[in-house]
């Protein structure tokens, strides 16, 4: 048999995966079972060709946990491994804390460790860490790997993560962390053999999807993020406000009685686009909405990432190259082009025809979508989580 990596990515209502071969990371299948804890469950698995190799839909009614979707992912995929057994899996965990800053081998003191940072991340951590219990009692003996969203960031000095709050606080864990890193780390490890000036120099990256935020790379290493203590720091997302001033969360208590799970929900589910436009948290609708709502979700998305591009940019002291990626950075041109515009002051000149060109590009691609002339290199590169967490997974448990 063939060794292969498993890529867990876990969801509040799903639980995404990923098959590598270990050797070469040549992707085997991937897929999801959404709807759990309380939808209507349905799981899907696809080839590397895209075709379907597992389709499932569970009776309307049907309560599934993670649990239980964890143990039927492991009844239904082995026919379709080819050969291959797993060896390992490498989970993506939202928040590390200040300690974890590297990959890690999960055993029970470190899980033990990893819950302690369920209120930093409540709608994330709890659903990251229950496939890696679920999978000691399904799959005893296989190793499992915790890969941190907020690793990355680690070396951002001590500047950019202070908040101008008393020490104790800050030693407490009160901090800017930023988020989205393994996205971050797979754009600075392509970058050196997509644009050797971008990996050098001073690059912006846009992870843009359903969450949002920005790095600031410096010779590929990130120094500053537009994220902080939580994920709903930064730009507005898709249902999430992004920065907000404090004095807001005071009113809303003193003012409307909202107590903090009230609170914690407008925050994470009600805002963001969906909040502004009241339609929904998917650009794709937005820009094909001819409501006056619809543009203004998509005006204030679009204004809040150009005040953090020149908040960025003063941090790094100038701008070499801009990249986008994620969900909409990779396949929405017309945001794309309205952002690049917006930085024409940092020496961004779009080529219009190759940003409406760089569409449905395939990972390990990536295209160049300013004009010759562009003091600022704009690239189009699309992120590829599962990828490091496969690369790191099979470096600590195999050693490679």
């Amino acid at each position: 048999m063939t060794d292969a990596v498993a890529v867990i990515n876990a969801g509040s209502s799903s639980l995404k995966f990923s098959l590598f071969v270990a050797r070469d990371f040549r992707p085997l299948l991937h897929g999801q079972v959404e709807g759990l804890m309380g939808g209507r469950p349905h799981a899907v698995a696809k080839g590397a060709d895209g075709r379907t190799l597992l389709s499932q839909d569970w009776p309307q009614g049907t309560h599934l946990n993670h649990d239980e979707g964890m143990a039927y992912l492991l009844q239904a995929l082995p026919p379709l491994l080819q050969g291959h057994q797993v060896v390992a899996v490498g989970h993506r965990i939202v928040h590390g804390g200040a300690h974890f800053t590297q990959p890690v081998v999960l055993d029970a003191a470190v899980l033990t460790e990893l819950g302690k940072l369920v209120p930093l991340a409540p709608l994330h951590q709890p659903h990251n860490l229950s496939p890696v219990q679920a999978l000691w009692r399904l799959l005893p003996g296989v190793p499992q790997v915790g890969c941190f969203d907020t690793a990355f960031h680690a070396s951002n000095p001590a500047v950019a993560t202070r908040f101008a709050l008393p020490w104790a606080l800050h030693d407490a864990g009160v901090r800017r962390y930023g988020f989205h890193g393994l996205s971050y780390e797979y754009i600075a490890a392509t970058l050196p053999r997509v644009d050797q000036r971008a990996a050098e120099g001073r690059t912006l990256v846009m992870h843009l999807g359903n969450g949002a935020s920005m790095c600031a790379l410096q010779g590929g290493v990130s120094v500053a993020s537009s994220m902080g203590f939580t994920a709903l720091d930064g730009l507005p997302m898709g249902t999430r406000c992004g920065s907000i001033d404090a004095g807001v969360l005071l009113w809303l208590m003193d003012e409307r009685g909202m107590g903090a799970r009230e609170i914690e929900h407008l925050l994470y589910s009600e805002s963001g686009l969906l909040g502004v436009s009241g339609l929904s948290s998917d650009m794709r609708t937005l820009l094909a909405s001819d409501s006056e709502r619809a543009r203004e979700a998509i005006d204030v998305y679009v204004y809040r990432i150009g005040r953090e591009l020149g908040s960025l940019a003063a941090a790094l002291g100038g701008v070499d190259a801009m990249v986008f990626t994620a969900g909409i950075g990779e396949n929405a041109a017309a945001i794309r082009a309205r952002v690049c515009r917006q930085a024409a002051w940092l020496g961004v000149t779009l080529d219009e025809e190759a940003n409406l060109g760089a569409l449905g590009l395939v990972e390990g691609a990536s295209a160049r979508i300013s004009a010759a002339d562009s003091r600022v290199a704009v690239w189009v590169i699309p992120t590829d989580e599962e990828l490091m967490i496969a690369r790191h997974t099979r470096r600590l448990v195999m050693g490679t």
